[in-house]
């Protein structure tokens, strides 16, 4: 089996896989009855789930998770690519809701009925695998949603007020705010919009311009025209408006540059995940004020984040105790603690009654926004080949495209003709 996530991730995963399992210690646990728990993230999140984590322990004796810090999102992989080799996985991991399709159809997961966690009845409806993805019902359920999440706008609300202008709710206000918050030159400047090069946010515009990846017939279409009017925006904020920064970087150290951009009063909004909602909030010395993203022919929003998976080759001693952490993990009270303490979405239906009925949504309006903004959530295809499009193809041609003003549609004929040599 492989991830085919190129030679320098394998490289990176054998390095990585070797310093996890040595140091903390998770090798020697491999054939021991604690479930190996890998996962991706600093910060708040770490912090949150390692609570999560304790509250496991502390409120049962029979089972026990190790949790084993493995980078970020793409780098776990990169080390679950080569665990899966070395027959030395986890217990349990969370991967990106993109790889799903591939790691189900390639046989190296657990269907969750088999370790008796069949029922995701009381799971979101959008953030379930049968809503994240077109025909996910129909295959078998190997993932629970853990940390999810959408793009979302975050707004400097002193801005806001200086400018005396609302939220833009379509492309034209859009680039029309854009513009009107953009100040002074050079090193100096303040963009009035800001927003990763990222895959992520190009398939919003493009959901949002009417198009989706793939077409009903499930042939990858990369929105097509939509998808040529998605990249042409940027292009347009970017050099002709001038009023889009653009941080330097890739993944997600762009998605850490823009926050910082907002936080120093850089840009006046910007475009970035749920996730960071209450870094922002707790770290802004200005109102934080979010909303939906905008439309053009129609609101849309990719949903984003990981789910919970328990690897086929996991060793069958620690099955009972990874079991026991998926459940716990699932329950209302757990899924709230985590969402409302980072800014994920809440992925519990009673867990969503219970906030409400408790009027944290009122308290905290911003939350009330990102949960809301799932009514516009799109599928993603049910795509073996979803990932490796993702960063092979589509990637690193929207990177070279806005920053070198390529030709939109070129640029997107391209990416259709490199996908159909994607196996």
């Amino acid at each position: 089996m492989s991830l085919r996530l190129g030679r320098r991730a394998a490289l990176a995963g054998v390095a990585g896989l070797a310093t996890s399992l040595g140091a903390s210690g998770c090798g020697s646990r491999t054939d021991g009855p604690e479930a190996a728990l890998w996962y991706s993230y600093g910060g708040k999140n770490r912090e949150v789930l390692l609570e999560l984590c304790e509250r496991f322990h502390t409120t049962q004796g029979e089972h026990r998770v190790v949790p084993v810090y493995q980078g970020d999102y793409f780098e776990l992989l990169a080390k679950l690519r080569t665990a899966m080799h070395a027959g030395a996985v986890p217990s349990v991991t969370h991967v990106v809701g993109e790889v799903i399709p591939y790691l189900e159809e390639a046989r190296v997961l657990t269907p969750l009925a088999e370790l008796g966690l069949g029922d995701d009845g009381d799971v979101v409806d959008a953030l379930a695998q049968r809503g994240t993805f077109e025909r996910g019902a129909e295959h078998p359920l190997v993932g629970l949603p853990f940390n999810r999440s959408t793009p979302i706008a975050y707004f400097n609300g002193e801005m806001l007020e200086e400018l005396g202008l609302a939220p833009p709710s379509t492309w034209e206000e859009l680039r029309a705010f854009a513009r009107a918050a953009s100040r002074g030159e050079g090193a100096d400047r303040r963009h009035g919009f800001g927003c990763p090069v990222d895959w992520w946010f190009w398939v919003a515009l493009v959901g949002q311009a009417g198009g989706s990846v793939a077409n009903a017939a499930g042939e990858i279409v990369f929105g097509g025209e939509a998808g040529v009017r998605a990249l042409a925006l940027w292009q347009t904020l970017v050099h002709e408006d001038r009023s889009m920064r653009v941080p330097p970087g890739r993944d997600y150290n762009s998605w850490q540059q823009i926050n910082a951009d907002f936080l120093a009063r850089r840009t006046a909004m910007i475009w970035t995940s749920t996730a960071f909602l209450r870094y922002l909030e707790q770290n802004a010395k200005f109102p934080v004020v979010a909303a939906p993203l905008p439309r053009d022919v129609r609101a849309a929003v990719p949903t984003g984040g990981t789910f919970f998976v328990v690897p086929r080759a996991a060793p069958s001693r620690q099955l009972p105790a990874a079991a026991a952490f998926l459940r716990f993990m699932s329950e209302p009270a757990q899924a709230n603690h985590f969402a409302t303490r980072t800014g994920y979405i809440p992925t519990s239906k009673a867990g969503v009654t219970q906030l409400e009925r408790e009027g944290v949504f009122a308290k905290q309006p911003n939350d009330r926004v990102a949960f809301d903004q799932l009514a516009s959530a799109m599928p993603w295809p049910w795509s073996p080949r979803l990932f490796r499009l993702q960063r092979e193809v589509i990637q690193p041609r929207l990177e070279a495209a806005v920053l070198g003003r390529e030709d939109a549609a070129s640029v997107m004929a391209s990416a259709r003709a490199a996908a159909r040599t994607v196996d």
